[in-house]
């Protein structure tokens, strides 16, 4: 009987789970090689060009003294040092910087534009990740736990007045549109007007941070010839952090918002049909008793 339960779990459940997942990597992977490898190998082939006529320039240099010196760039990258500019470029480990990168580790965002390169530095990241990861976790789940405390007259929905429902429905969707404004769409200006990024740019960067995919070609406060504010990257790190807590907010809300709305959709839908019925009265009570038993219904499906 087990044995059977599991094969009914992996067949009717996880299986086409699995198919679905595999089939959006696939998906992924096409789209982005159809719009990516071709870009890529213009790319490649403009940075040869360049090479063969700096060597056309200066001949006093060769092959080997030039891939040389490109290593040279390539390891100073790696260890956080901009190429661009000269020795007073701002440092990448003041305590601003710091703060920054510390946001990102615990957050798992992970730009890798910058990492330790000592090794009593790598280590200490180490430990400082596995205690930073869980508490960032739970601290988001906190934040989570006490939205959903704040949501219990939601949950109460079918004890409520049509009006307290719909000024309820209002407010929730105020209040994410507010957070929204002030978390993905104002922040991005700023960026944008200060990196010298397009808007389009500057959104990119807060979805890709924010999401903790962290790709690293976008990163505030590291171009060496502007002047950045010393608590500019911090102000970055603290919005990181309240936007991952705005997104602990909202995921557990957004469903709840979207449901209310097909549910008082679909009552007002009812009682007009059953006010045009000429029994209107009796079909309006027995409609209203279905939407409350369909929604009962519904939340003890949620909790099996």
């Amino acid at each position: 009987m087990p044995h059977t339960g599991l094969c009914s779990c992996w067949g009717g459940r996880v299986l086409p789970l699995l198919l679905a997942y595999v089939c959006y990597l696939l998906l992924g992977a096409t789209v982005f090689q159809l719009l990516e490898k071709q870009a890529e190998a213009q790319s490649r082939d403009q940075f040869q060009f360049e090479k063969l006529r700096f060597l056309e320039n200066y001949t006093c240099l060769d092959q080997r003294a030039l891939e040389q010196f490109v290593q040279v760039i390539m390891e100073a990258w790696v260890k956080g040092v901009n190429p661009k500019g000269n020795s007073t470029n701002p440092s990448n480990w003041d305590f601003g910087s710091s703060f920054f990168f510390a946001g990102t580790v615990v957050t798992t965002i992970g730009y890798g534009n910058l990492a330790p390169s000592t090794q009593a530095g790598q280590v200490f990241c180490v430990f400082y990740a596995l205690v930073g990861i869980p508490l960032n976790v739970v601290f988001l789940n906190h934040l989570g736990t006490g939205l959903r405390g704040h949501l219990t007259t939601l949950e109460r929905w079918e004890d409520q007045a049509r009006r307290s429902q719909l000024l309820q429905i209002l407010g929730l969707a105020l209040f994410l549109t507010l957070g929204t404004l002030v978390i993905l769409v104002f922040p991005p200006m700023v960026f944008s007007h200060v990196e010298g990024w397009s808007f389009g740019e500057g959104f990119y960067f807060a979805f890709i941070t924010l999401s903790t995919i962290g790709f690293g070609d976008y990163v505030v406060g590291t171009d060496p010839s502007k002047h950045y504010i010393s608590v500019y990257r911090s102000l970055a790190a603290v919005w990181i952090l309240l936007g991952l807590a705005w997104l602990a907010l909202v995921l557990p809300s957004a469903p709840l918002l979207l449901h209310r709305c097909s549910q008082l959709w679909l009552l007002r839908l009812r009682q007009s049909k059953a006010e045009a019925a000429p029994d209107g009265g009796s079909i309006a009570a027995g409609q209203t008793q279905l939407t409350s038993q369909d929604f009962l219904m519904w939340r003890r499906g949620l909790g099996s």
